[in-house]
């Protein structure tokens, strides 16, 4: 029985991370990271996440794929391909300790960049943008997991709302996510247990989605983003302390 516990906490926790994330529009991932670093090591815990998320996207590329930008998608594959390769190399070899003091940083980094992007204006974004913006995001995800929430804003500035927003930042994240597991396999840091969890989780996002677009209309946002923020908080404070 207590074999099981462990597993049943991790679909839960799995579950609301997704249910939150898509009633406030960020942070699930941000905060399953944490769990998944407290059960397998940061070594395991971001290609499973990996995995998750690419069946996380894989669905809302299907069901917005009518409206996607692939110019957008192409420009920052250009960045993101060898750049997610490159940090793909340096997970594989990076010590533990190192990348999970890296992800506390970037777990308070989120909030702090949520609150002063709401009062610093985001520049119109240009089309060829898109491939620093690449570069950057994918050699930082291919090293800590998850940066989905410091790049939404720029997909947003660009001018895509709703279907053409979810649907092509998904379809970057696929390309970006791919190349990190084929990085992750070429170091010898993606095992068969991370792709078993993985496509074991991903559905679960997929169901906590739809929950979330329930929930959406019938709770406070700013409730549910006041708690997602003051966990991140706290549990980039705990990796930073090395706990």
């Amino acid at each position: 029985m207590n074999e099981i516990l462990p597993w049943v906490f991790l679909v839960l926790c799995t579950l609301i991370a997704s249910t939150l994330s898509a009633v406030t529009g960020f942070g699930g991932a941000a905060i399953l990271l944490p769990v998944l670093v407290a059960m397998f090591g940061i070594r395991d815990a971001v290609p499973i996440l990996t995995v998750a998320q690419l069946i996380g996207n894989g669905s809302r590329v299907w069901f917005n794929r009518k409206e996607i930008r692939y110019d957008v998608v192409g420009w920052f594959a250009l960045g993101a391909v060898p750049a997610a390769l490159i940090g793909g190399w340096l997970f594989a070899a990076a010590p533990a300790p190192a990348l999970t003091r890296l992800l506390g940083v970037f777990l308070i980094a989120v909030v702090i960049f949520r609150h002063t992007s709401a009062i610093v204006k985001m520049p119109t974004m240009q089309l060829r943008w898109f491939a620093p913006l690449g570069a950057v995001t994918g050699f930082l995800s291919a090293l800590i997991g998850t940066v989905g929430p410091l790049v939404a804003p720029f997909f947003l500035a660009f001018g895509l709302i709703k279907g053409a927003y979810i649907g092509t930042e998904a379809l970057a994240a696929i390309v970006m996510h791919t190349t990190k597991l084929a990085a992750y396999g070429g170091g010898d840091a993606f095992s068969t247990l991370a792709a078993f969890i993985g496509l074991l989780l991903g559905p679960i996002l997929i169901l906590g989605s739809l929950l979330g677009k329930r929930l959406v209309d019938r709770v406070s946002e700013r409730f549910f983003s006041l708690l997602i923020e003051g966990v991140l908080v706290v549990v980039g404070l705990i990796f930073l302390a090395g706990w």
